[in-house]
C-alpha cells in the first residue's frame, strides 16, 4: 500500500512538471504587447519579432503607438512588454525603472550604431557630378557653427536671421539631447530649434535638401535607409564624458559644457514581471541580433519600394533565413517559413 501511494505521488508531481515544462506564455493565452516606436529601423525590428513570434511561437502580437518616452512608461507598467529597440541609458524614464526593477535590458538588437549632428557631405566636399561646390570646407566641428558664415549657410527659411538645427520629433528622447546642446553649445540664440511631427518628415526634409543640393544641418542616427542611401559627414563635438553625459540627459542638468553622444548600446527593453513569465521569448530575444547592413538594406526597400514595417520584414525574413535560423527553436524555424509561403 505504501509503495502504491509513493508511485501515485511521483505520478503526480512528474505530470505537474511536465505541465510547467510545458506552460508558456502564449501558450496560455496572453497577448505580447510591443511599443509601436514609428522611426524606421524600430517599426521593421518590432514587425519582424512581432512575425517570429506570432508565426514561429502561436503568440498573440500586438503593439501600441506612442512616443519613446510614453512607451517606455508603458514597458515599466507593464501595458507593454517589449520595447525592440532601446538605446541604453538615453532617457530619464528608462533610466529610473530600470533602477526600480520593472524593467530590463537583454541581448542587442544591433551593433555598431553611431548618431550625432551632420551636414551633407556636399557642403564640406562639394560635389562635382551635380557642380555643387563645398560651401563650408574649413567646416570640422559644432564649436564652429556659431561663426556668422555658418549661421546664415543654414538659415532658417521662416527666421532667416538665424539657422535652422532639425532636431528630432517632440518627445523621442533625443530630441531633448540636443535640446540640451544647443543651449550648453552656447547656439540657442543663433539656431531656431527646429521639430519636425515625425520621423517620417525628419526624413524627408533631410533627403529633399539633399537632392536639391542644399545646405541643412541636423541630428541622425544610424541604422537608416538615408545613411545608407547619402552620404553625410558627422561634426565634431567635445569628447564624450559620463560628468557631460549627465547633465546633457537629466532634465533638470546643468548646460554649461557639450559633448558627443556616448557608444551607442541598443538593446530589447522589457518589463521585468514579463522577464519572468516568459523565458521562452527571452531566450529569442538574447539571440537576436540584427546585422548593421541588414537593417540599412531592409530600410532602403521600405523608402524606395513604399512599403511599411510589416512587408519589409517578410522581405528580411525570406531572404535573411541564415541570421535568424541561428535565434530560433528548429520547430519555430519550420512554422515560420511555413507562414511565409
Amino acid at each position: 500500500m505504501k509503495s502504491n501511494v509513493i508511485l501515485l505521488a511521483s505520478t503526480l508531481f512528474l505530470g505537474a512538471s511536465a505541465g510547467v515544462a510545458n506552460a508558456s506564455y502564449c501558450g496560455d493565452g496572453k497577448t505580447v504587447t510591443f511599443a509601436g516606436i514609428d522611426w524606421e529601423s524600430g517599426a521593421f525590428i518590432t514587425e519582424v519579432m512581432k512575425t517570429i513570434l506570432s508565426k514561429g511561437y502561436d503568440c498573440s502580437v500586438d503593439s501600441i503607438p506612442g512616443n519613446s518616452v510614453t512607451l517606455e512608461q508603458a514597458t515599466a507598467n507593464n501595458d507593454v512588454q517589449i520595447f525592440a529597440e532601446e538605446w541604453i541609458g538615453r532617457s530619464d524614464v528608462w533610466n529610473k525603472a530600470t533602477e526600480e526593477g520593472k524593467v530590463l535590458a537583454v541581448g542587442r538588437t544591433f551593433l555598431g550604431a553611431s548618431e550625432g549632428w551632420f551636414v551633407p557631405d556636399y557642403v564640406v566636399k562639394g560635389d562635382p557630378v551635380r557642380s555643387i561646390e563645398a560651401a563650408a570646407p574649413d567646416l570640422k566641428g559644432v564649436s564652429q557653427l556659431s561663426d556668422p558664415k555658418y549661421v546664415a549657410l543654414f538659415a532658417d527659411p521662416e527666421e532667416p536671421t538665424k539657422g535652422r538645427f532639425l532636431n528630432c520629433p517632440s518627445g523621442w528622447t533625443c530630441e531633448g539631447i540636443s535640446t540640451a546642446k544647443l543651449e550648453a553649445y552656447k547656439l540657442g540664440e543663433a539656431y531656431v530649434n527646429f521639430r519636425p511631427g515625425t520621423g517620417t518628415a525628419l526624413d524627408a526634409a533631410i533627403a529633399s535638401a539633399y537632392l536639391q543640393g542644399e545646405p541643412i544641418l541636423f541630428y541622425y542616427w544610424s541604422p537608416t535607409a538615408l545613411m545608407g542611401k547619402f552620404k553625410f559627414v558627422q561634426l565634431e563635438e567635445q569628447p564624450y564624458s559620463e560628468a557631460c553625459w549627465k547633465e546633457l540627459s537629466s532634465a533638470n542638468g546643468k548646460r554649461e559644457e557639450g559633448c558627443a553622444f556616448p557608444s551607442v548600446e541598443v538593446a530589447y527593453g522589457i518589463n521585468s514581471t514579463f522577464a519572468e513569465e516568459a523565458p521562452e521569448i527571452v531566450e529569442v530575444l538574447e539571440k537576436a541580433t540584427f546585422p548593421l547592413e541588414a537593417i540599412n538594406i531592409s530600410l532602403a526597400y521600405m523608402l524606395d519600394n513604399k512599403v511599411d514595417g510589416q512587408a519589409a520584414a517578410n522581405e528580411f525574413l525570406k531572404k535573411n533565413t541564415d541570421v535568424w535560423h541561428a535565434w530560433v527553436s528548429p520547430k519555430a524555424r519550420a512554422k515560420i517559413e511555413a507562414g511565409l509561403k
